[in-house]
């Protein structure tokens, strides 16, 4: 198929301007179908009214939760030659603030729940169209869309032809392990990752639902593809459970794209989930975080019409990474598979030197161009130009995959090197265990020493002394969780992912408070 050479002019002139492209739905899932032409003329809006105003290159910042005009006016800032800059907005206040600023932006979409979010001094527009917000209860610097865009509702845009490697987007980091950074990409990655998908699978007919957030490359990169290949997407304003669960059965959805703990979420609503018939799910995406063998059993139960996806991408690397594999050979279940054919891959140990296990670099057309305005971090890009992904993976005989662990969350125990997800999984295949997280706690002697909480499957009984145990029977001894604690589920970080950070915290105030067990050296 033909692309555009602007990312933000990706719904093609040739696709059917009344075909539904995107059905929004609220907290109450009330929704609001968008044909294409309608997507495509709110697009063209947006561009024509921000090109008056903003000169080419500017960041125009996008503060809200998923609806379709948050997807029209990232296309219309990328149709008009600027930047747009998606913020995440479960960040506190004052990090908002830190992001818009460091970005540049100085104008700023955003919902009205996000109004109060605002940082002093700058432009807003808040999107209307759901409920619509008079003038007169708004601060003097926000302004409603629905004026921002009325005298040029009928203008024809002719896109912006981007020059080579001209920024599109810049999405942040979630500044789990420090400060977010801003990773700056171009038009053309991201229309080689939109092409590159396509060529793999034929998704006109696929019903889409998106409910991770827009700020995060996962929603975005989907939402790029549905829109491209005029698909239809169902889109919530932010993930629910339950009605995560009411979404795809009351409309459908042929493809899910999630990440672990959203699918963990979902199977928590046992009532609900016996009532609702998921049988139109063909497809589910997983990333951003491993799937467990265990996840992956419940996952086929819950959906026994879908074939389950395992697969991995980088808000610098893009969703192009790994494929099948070149002879045919089936994947192992958790592996995400083999290197793509358009996608260099080597695995470089803590030597530098490559091997069959190691931090996984790799160079594609999907690269960031860098990170902006952060001279302090050290360069993405090797000189060779591969990027350092910062995630340890390894390679079996046949050449497939799989994931290790996070380099950041290695730590050491007695001069041994512990991945937490190689523990996580270890215990994740016990019969009882639905999920794990494990963290390091402080020790005089070892260091650090692992930690563990786990939720147990519904109706399941074990105890501490048994998951050391099954820990210590199936893995080396440096391994095993030196504590067990049993919680209901894991906090979520604002990325959909389990909130390391706030795990180790917990850990550290619990060990504080206990005494210490003969033996748990």
């Amino acid at each position: 198929m033909s692309l555009p050479r602007n990312l933000g002019d990706l719904i093609g002139r040739s696709a059917d301007p009344e075909a539904l492209a995107l059905i929004e739905l609220d907290e109450a899932l009330t929704p609001v179908p968008y044909r294409f032409g309608e997507l495509d003329a709110l697009a063209g809006s947006v561009a024509a009214a921000l090109a008056g105003r903003h000169a080419r290159g500017e960041r125009i910042a996008v503060l809200a939760a998923n609806s379709a005009h948050y997807v029209a006016t990232v296309l219309g800032i990328m149709r008009a030659g600027l930047v747009a800059v998606p913020v995440n907005f479960r960040f506190p206040r004052a990090l908002i603030a830190d992001v818009i600023a460091d970005s540049g932006a100085r104008f700023v979409f955003c919902d009205a729940k996000r109004v109060a979010d605002l940082p002093t001094g700058l432009t807003g527009v808040v999107f209307d169209a759901r409920a619509q917000l008079p003038a007169r209860e708004l601060p003097d610097h926000v302004t409603p869309f629905s004026d921002f865009v009325a005298n040029v509702r009928a203008t024809r845009f002719e896109p912006v032809e981007p020059l080579p490697g001209e920024a599109a987007l810049m999405l942040y980091t979630s500044g789990s392990t420090g400060r977010p950074k801003g990773v700056v990409l171009s038009h053309e990655s991201h229309l080689w990752v939109v092409h590159t998908r396509l060529l793999s699978q034929p998704l006109a007919d696929e019903r889409m639902l998106i409910a991770a957030p827009l700020f995060h490359m996962n929603a975005l990169a989907l939402a790029f593809l549905a829109l491209a290949a005029h698909a239809t997407i169902v889109m919530l304003p932010q993930f629910e459970a339950a009605n995560y669960i009411r979404a795809v059965a009351a409309w459908r959805c042929t493809w899910l794209t999630a990440v672990p703990p959203m699918i963990a979420m979902m199977l928590q609503q046992r009532e609900l989930l016996a009532q609702s018939d998921l049988s139109s799910v063909r497809y589910v995406r997983m990333g951003s975080a491993p799937v467990s063998a265990t996840l992956l059993e419940q996952i086929h139960a819950l959906l026994p019409n879908a074939r389950v996806i395992n697969a991995y991408g980088t808000t610098e690397g893009g969703p192009v990474v790994f494929g099948p594999h070149p002879q045919g050979l089936p994947t192992p279940p958790l592996s995400v598979g083999a290197a793509h054919p358009l996608v260099k891959l080597r695995l470089v140990d803590e030597r530098g030197v490559e091997a069959e296990e190691g931090e996984l670099q790799l160079r594609s057309p999907a690269l960031l161009t860098g990170y902006h305005n952060r001279p302090d971090v050290r360069a993405p890009l090797t000189e060779d130009g591969y990027y350092r992904t910062g995630d340890v993976f390894r390679r079996d005989a046949q050449g497939f995959y799989t994931f290790v662990g996070r380099r950041d969350d290695m730590f050491v125990c007695g001069g041994e090197n512990i991945y937490p997800g190689e523990v996580e999984r270890l215990l994740e295949r016990h019969p009882d265990v639905a999920q794990a997280c494990v963290v390091p706690v402080a020790d005089e002697i070892k260091g650090a020493k692992p930690v563990a909480f786990v939720v147990l499957k519904a109706g399941a009984q074990t105890d501490e002394a048994t998951l050391k145990h099954y820990a210590l029977d199936h893995a080396p001894a440096f391994q095993h969780p030196r504590r067990v604690w049993f919680v209901d589920m894991l906090p979520i970080a604002s990325t959909n992912k389990i909130d390391r950070s706030a795990l180790k915290v917990e850990a550290a105030r619990r060990v504080a408070t206990m005494a210490p067990i003969h033996g748990d050296r």
